[in-house]
């Protein structure tokens, strides 16, 4: 049943699948010249606008938005998208579908007032401004959300926000207007889970400062970036507050069941990818008077890892499928078991293939380092694998003992 799509939606894969193919994947050398070639690296590329303005003309657009504010796809459907768009890391933004855009216009569609969504959620939706989430915090460890110590404090019709935040995805780019981020407004709250609350932050308020670049294993995910931002004494209306006072966890709970679902799912179609490329590579090659594909350890690792794309896409859909029928809720411990599986299934499916190219597999000829980068990243994003982990042994634990 996780394979069945309405033909409205398989053709919809198959225009995608025949976009990603034919205007995509060959732009990848395209890209990164231009970005190299960029005075400004944090400049969407000129490459991705026409490929987003043609996208958007062949009704590729917004795909991930949900049904009930005016998509058309359920999470099940759009995870077999997803997973398309997987296969090469900077793909989504062609068609408006990639993070923290995705969640945050998510955020915008269920938390924010109708004075939010006309400032913001639109030009998100049109694709003319881009936004970062800022959640994650230098100074503490941020696998404990309830750790973070930025501070949201109200003076008059004003709150002010001050504190560190790193790994603002989208925060370097030129083209990000808007920050979401989650700070205390209650630290004293005997509940730990009801300090916190998000705020709009337009990133060009004052006080706001990107102080650095983060990158990861020398990657620096141009256009994209990952900014450390300071904020200081940075004022906004008490009116960009969303929800209310005290409901940041609920927002974040809210918005990350879809975008793990997405996450994972482009994660698959990276390691589908990686896999394709191993298996081109291993019949192009010979060492000791046979072709790759001959020896018996690259078919054991070309074997196990069809297996683990398979089981991890299965799990995935199985979690977007529950999401769609029963509610985020009732997918809880699959959510928490795809954070825990893909990625890591994708790091080990990428890593045999650079494996399988020799020190090709290394360079930019190919894109599987970078790939192995995202998927790395992914380890930690929408919470890390120990924390996925712990929780869902806690839930099981409890179930057996209910039983």
């Amino acid at each position: 049943m996780f394979n069945e799509l309405s033909e409205p939606v398989n053709q919809l894969a198959s225009q995608l699948k025949q976009f990603m193919s034919e205007h995509v994947e060959p732009a990848e050398a395209a890209f990164r010249q231009e970005l190299n070639d960029a005075p400004n690296r944090f400049k969407t590329p000129e490459l991705v606008e026409r490929l987003k303005t043609k996208a958007q003309a062949e009704g590729l657009w917004n795909l991930f938005q949900p049904i009930a504010h005016g998509g058309n796809l359920t999470n099940f459907e759009y995870a077999h998208l997803a997973e398309i768009m997987g296969r090469v890391w900077w793909a989504p933004e062609v068609f408006n579908c990639n993070a923290p855009d995705t969640g945050n216009m998510e955020t915008l569609m269920l938390f924010g007032t109708d004075e939010h969504k006309a400032q913001w959620l639109q030009p998100l939706l049109r694709g003319e401004i881009r936004s970062g989430f800022s959640m994650t915090e230098p100074d503490v460890a941020s696998s404990d959300a309830t750790n973070v110590r930025c501070s949201i404090v109200a003076d008059g019709d004003d709150y002010v926000i001050n504190g560190t935040k790193w790994y603002t995805t989208g925060g370097m780019r030129e083209s990000c207007e808007l920050l979401i981020v989650m700070g205390k407004t209650d630290p004293n709250n005997d509940n730990r889970h009801a300090q916190q609350s998000m705020v709009l932050v337009p990133k060009r308020t004052p006080g706001v400062k990107v102080v650095r670049h983060v990158t990861t294993f020398g990657y620096d995910d141009a256009p994209f970036g990952e900014a450390t931002i300071e904020f200081t004494n940075v004022r906004v209306p008490k009116s960009n507050i969303l929800l209310g006072e005290g409901r940041g966890f609920e927002i974040a709970q809210a918005r990350l069941g879809p975008g793990r679902i997405h996450h994972c799912m482009r994660l698959v179609g990276a390691a589908n990818r990686a896999l394709e490329l191993m298996l081109e590579r291993v019949e192009q090659r010979s060492t000791f008077g046979k072709k790759l594909s001959e020896h018996q350890s690259i078919r054991e690792d070309i074997a196990k890892s069809w297996c683990e794309i398979e089981q991890a896409r299965l799990l995935t859909l199985k979690a977007a499928h529950t999401i769609d029928r029963d509610g985020a809720k009732a997918a809880w411990a699959l959510i928490s078991a795809i954070k825990i599986v893909a990625p890591t299934m994708a790091q080990t499916v990428i890593d045999r293939a650079i494996q399988a190219h020799g020190g090709a597999g290394l360079t930019a000829d190919f894109p599987l380092a970078e790939l192995f980068n995202y998927a790395r990243q992914i380890r930690f994003a929408d919470g890390p694998d120990q924390v996925h982990m712990m929780a869902l042994g806690r839930r099981l634990v409890k179930q057996h003992h209910q039983i």
